[in-house]
């Protein structure tokens, strides 16, 4: 066989055989590839021959059908000229045929008058039954109600004929349907008792079911659904009536326009949520308007929803949707309830029982399978976290107010001094005012512990923080104020400055100690995060409560030696050799601890004795660097006098291994002053590696020793600045006493 040539390739369509047969090699396969078309072709011919004799099937059968329905509207035709044909023969027949219908519409009118009259005769003997058999309903609305059903069927029979009777009578003078009004006047008001019945069993839906008797609510339902089905009726007749006048003259015996709508479904359902309303108002009402007492008894809100759930969700037709209405409507009402108890600013616990309330509710609800889209809009608009905020700001302005009317009265009797401090039971000196403060704090501290959340608490702290410091400040200032006043102008002052100074110092110690207590209290209530923030304030306000007792001591140290004024300035005078100026110091200071010391606290004692050792030597060794002659040996007995009566006091206070460390400065003062020109250098090296070379102060020494002529001063001056030099002296890592000698 010879090959064919291939088609050009440069065309835009495409077959097996081109796709298959790209290369002279490929026609060896013409063969399989001539069978597999044959056998693709095949196929696709039966598969058409299939389509087409579906297709003419379907044809066929519709005009089959088609043509039955020719046949059946020309039937109807013919039938329907038939029925007018023998319409047209009974009229021309039947001549008398409106007399006959007069005639039988004169004789229903009469069997309907009969029945008017023999009901409206019987009308009073079924109020009279309905009406006890309501009143025994009424007595108890949650109970079992058996006569329900009952009244119902009753009135709706009277109720009925009432209707019937005042449509026929619109033709009637205006006297006699003012004579029928009077007449179901009795009606009327039985009307009007049921429905309040109805409405009453409506609003106490939860109280029957509690009581055992679901059934009532049943039954209370089927009326509902009987007279839904009676309003539909008499809307769908009065729509009738009004869109086609010919219809409507077939209704005119009917009375359905006479029907008043009722609308029971409705009105059960509206006073089932203006129950709920109520019932949370009752609940407020109940905790004597306490809003912290309502919150706390909230619980009864997720027992009515379950029970809601298990016992009255059964008794209802789903398309009532009752049990999404109830949660919607409970979740409404105590929307509005926490809005207005926000609304009226009320206690900060209550804020915060609030805001703990709030945010447990969505879990609470998830708990309880309640879809999340039935709460909405969330419990005060979702914006719970606000509560924090006014939380936070109500303690600002408590805490504030309390504290500044606290201050108020406690900083007037420091200035006043009428009184005496009070004395407590380990006879210190005190006032009630940290008492107070802390059970303020102390309680605020609490409530934002109750709340759980660690970012409260630290705000918390923080704002008692600030209190505290402001107190504190406040104090400082006015001690320094009333010591002034004491120092410039003591005869216009009152006096127990000092016993006063002493109770506030006595506070102070307190409060540390109540903010310690504090402090160890709250650490563990709290994730690291906060525990840091709390332990920072509450140290900072402790640091703060210890300077103002410092501050105190020092004050009442200031107050000692502003009373020894002129002895400390006479100190290496000629009066001093003379007049035994330190044995009055020394005395002075026993006096005033004899007096403080039964009332001061042990920690602050010990401090005040520190400062008075330390202001002593701070007077005397400036008395030294002040002074411009010693007499030499007679100012060295008198400065060994003056040691030991100083030495003797302190030493009964404090421990003598104490004092004589810290008078040791006195001794090396001492031996600079006793010691020769030529072994002096061993004494000053003594003294300058302990407190350093203080050169201003050991030349002042050296210059007032009137056993030393000019010219050896200057020599030992010189020696001592060289050798200090050549030594480099440090200045001693902790400073001494010597740091607080004024240079001149």
């Amino acid at each position: 066989m010879q090959a064919q040539p291939l088609p050009p390739t440069g065309g835009t369509f495409s077959n097996p055989a081109t796709e298959a047969l790209r290369s002279p090699d490929d026609l060896v396969k013409v063969a399989a590839l001539r069978k597999k078309l044959l056998k693709e072709k095949a196929a696709i011919d039966a598969k058409l021959k299939s389509g087409v004799a579906e297709q003419l099937d379907a044809i066929r059968d519709g005009l089959r059908k088609l043509q039955s329905t020719r046949q059946s509207v020309q039937a109807m035709r013919d039938n329907m000229a038939g029925i007018d044909k023998m319409g047209k023969d009974m009229t021309s027949e039947m001549m008398d045929f409106g007399k006959i219908s007069q005639v039988s519409m004169v004789h229903r009118h009469f069997a309907e008058t009969e029945v008017m009259v023999n009901n409206l005769r019987d009308m009073y003997t079924k109020i009279d039954a309905v009406e006890a058999l309501l009143a025994e309903d009424e007595d108890d609305p949650a109970g079992p109600n058996p006569n329900l059903l009952r009244v119902h069927f009753e009135l709706m029979q009277l109720e009925a004929f009432r209707n019937q009777t005042l449509h026929q009578a619109k033709r009637a003078t205006a006297d006699s349907r003012a004579t029928l009004d009077r007449y179901f006047e009795r009606l009327n008001s039985l009307i009007a008792r049921f429905d309040a019945h109805i409405c009453e069993l409506a609003r106490h839906v939860l109280d029957i079911v509690r009581a055992g008797n679901p059934s009532v609510i049943v039954r209370l339902l089927k009326i509902a659904e009987v007279e839904g089905k009676e309003d539909e009726k008499a809307v769908a007749m009065r729509l009738v009536m009004k869109a086609n006048t010919d219809s409507a003259a077939k209704f005119r015996s009917m009375q359905a326009h006479a029907r008043t709508i009722k609308h029971v479904r409705h009105k059960i359902l509206d006073n089932i949520k203006s129950s709920i309303s109520e019932l949370f108002q009752a609940a407020v009402e109940a905790n004597e308007g306490n809003p912290a007492a309502f919150v706390d008894t909230l619980g009864w809100y997720y027992e009515d929803l379950m029970q809601i759930e298990a016992d009255v969700v059964p008794c209802f037709p789903p398309d009532y949707n009752i049990h999404a209405t109830y949660v919607k409507t409970y979740h409404t009402a105590l929307d509005a309830t926490l809005r207005k108890i926000v609304a009226d600013a009320p206690e900060a616990s209550v804020l915060l029982s609030l805001h703990a309330w709030v945010k447990q509710y969505p879990k609470n609800m998830k708990e309880l399978e309640v879809p999340p889209e039935w709460l909405a809009p969330p419990l005060l608009g979702g914006r719970e976290q606000e509560l924090i905020e006014d939380y936070v700001k109500l303690i600002v302005r408590k805490l504030d107010e309390w504290t500044f009317n606290l201050m108020r009265d406690e900083t007037r009797e420091f200035v006043e001094r009428h009184q005496p401090p009070e004395i407590d039971a380990d006879g210190l000196w005190g006032t009630q005012g940290a008492v107070i403060l802390f059970q303020m704090i102390n309680q605020q501290a609490d409530l934002a512990a109750d709340s759980g959340q660690g970012a409260v608490l630290a705000r918390v702290v923080s704002e008692s923080n600030r209190v505290m410091r402001s107190v504190q400040a406040e104090w400082l200032a006015l001690i320094d104020a009333e010591a002034k006043k004491q120092m410039e102008r003591p005869d216009d002052v009152p006096g127990g400055l000092g016993e006063y100074v002493i109770a506030l110092a006595n506070d102070q110690i307190k409060s540390a100690d109540y903010t310690e207590a504090l402090l160890q209290r709250l650490e563990p209530l709290v994730s690291e995060k906060y525990r840091v923030v709390i332990s920072d304030k509450l140290n900072n306000a402790m640091d703060g409560f210890l300077d103002v007792a410092k501050k105190c001591i020092q004050t009442l140290v200031n107050i000692i030696f502003h009373d020894l004024k002129p002895a400390t300035k006479a100190l290496f005078s000629p009066q001093w050799y003379t007049d035994g100026l330190v044995t009055q110091i020394t005395e002075t200071i026993r006096d005033y601890l004899g007096d403080y010391s039964q009332h001061l606290n042990t920690f602050l004692l010990d401090l005040l004795v520190d400062n008075l050792i330390d202001d002593f030597l701070i007077a005397y060794l400036t008395g030294l660097r002040r002074c411009s002659k010693l007499k030499i040996p007679q100012a060295l007995d008198q400065i060994r006098t003056d040691i030991g009566e100083a030495f003797s006091l302190f030493a009964s206070l404090k421990p003598e291994e104490e004092i004589t460390a810290t008078f040791d400065v006195l001794d090396k003062v001492l031996s600079i002053l006793s010691a020769s020109d030529s072994m002096l250098y061993l004494d000053f090296f003594s003294f300058a590696k302990q407190h350093g070379p203080c050169l201003p102060f050991v030349t002042a020494l050296i210059k007032a020793r009137d056993d030393f002529d000019r010219k050896t001063s200057k020599e030992v001056l010189d020696t001592l600045q060289r050798k200090a030099a050549e030594e480099n002296f440090p200045q001693p890592e902790v400073p001494t006493i010597m740091s607080r000698i004024p240079a001149k």
